[in-house]
């Protein structure tokens, strides 16, 4: 029986590194490509981190009921919409997956798949130090959105409360404080889980 290996984290907690990391040191894992309408950033790759539709194609994949879970944000730059299809990607008899997400995507991804094939992967980083790494990220950006920056930060203050990550059952976290350990933790996590 397959499972869904699912990573979370505030923006700026390192989770997209570690997730390249993690998938070069675990080539067996899969991953699940979700689908967005926000713009691609700068070093992002089409079919790799996401695969960037309009809202047209996401329309489409709502009619033919293909829709897995769904989210809407509303940001400084208009709404920008993620969704996981169910377009074929997943064999959860055959494969364990590696997965990036956010804590109601994880919600929404369990029910879907059933609690017993997701293991939860919570990163954690101190929240000055966050903050510090999402401006100088942004800093890079051609054009930086120093106030979605902002809305994102507070938004995952609150998405990510102790409350809510009580309720969906994520007790373990991995302190992302040394990249280094915090890594080794991930893989000794999944490889234990594979046993």
């Amino acid at each position: 029986m397959g499972k869904i290996y699912y990573m979370m984290g505030k923006s700026s907690s390192g989770k997209d590194t570690l997730f390249k990391e993690v998938k070069e040191a675990l080539p067996e894992l899969k991953t699940i490509t979700l689908y967005t309408t926000r713009p691609i950033r700068e070093g992002e790759q089409e079919g790799v981190e996401y695969f960037f539709v309009s809202e047209d194609t996401l329309n489409t994949y709502e009619k033919q009921g293909k829709i897995i879970e769904f989210r809407a944000y509303d940001t400084v730059h208009g709404v920008w919409k993620y969704a996981t299809i169910d377009d074929g990607q997943v064999d959860l008899e055959n494969a364990d997956y590696l997965v990036i997400g956010t804590l109601e995507s994880y919600d929404k991804i369990r029910r879907y798949y059933g609690a017993d094939r997701l293991v939860p992967i919570y990163i954690e980083v101190e929240d000055g130090e966050r903050l510090m790494r999402a401006l100088k990220r942004e800093q890079e950006q051609e054009a930086p959105k120093y106030a979605e920056l902002c809305r994102r930060f507070l938004a995952d203050t609150k998405d990510f409360s102790e409350e809510n990550l009580k309720n969906f059952g994520i007790q373990k976290r991995f302190k992302n404080d040394d990249r280094t350990r915090c890594l080794e933790e991930i893989i000794g996590e999944i490889r234990h889980g594979k046993l």
